[in-house]
């Protein structure tokens, strides 16, 4: 009587609490698992195709920033040795005369560029 317990003078046998479970069809029941595991590789297919979308769209950004940064190197260098860049050239011409005061350009480092172009004409 020890393993027994005595509650309202029933013997009850020690074991799970609680609703017992219904009987539940075998081949239901698989039938469930596998759809369920059908859906959760499908979410990870779709999960990984997302990350590998994102991943390569940051790597293009990252290309084309390591390109742009190539370029300033390459004007700053020439621009050390005395010579100015035909490209900047064209950035202080054209450009300064359509927005006089920076306007809304694309790129928010033209300002710099001019900035440090006329601080070394004025040296």
């Amino acid at each position: 009587m020890d393993d027994n317990k005595m509650v309202a003078g029933k013997m009850k046998k020690p074991g799970k609490r609680g609703r017992k479970p219904a009987k539940i069809d075998l081949k239901a029941k698989l039938e469930r698992s596998r759809q369920s595991a059908r859906e959760c590789r499908a979410r990870k297919k779709l999960r990984y195709q997302y990350l590998e979308e994102l991943v390569s769209s940051k790597e293009r950004a990252i290309c084309a920033l390591r390109e742009e940064l190539e370029m300033y190197k390459q004007w700053c260098s020439a621009m050390d040795q005395g010579k100015i860049p035909s490209e900047i050239k064209a950035l202080l011409t054209g450009d300064e005369q359509k927005n006089p005061q920076g306007g809304s350009s694309t790129k928010p480092s033209r300002g710099s560029k001019n900035n440090n172009n006329n601080n070394n004409n004025n040296s």
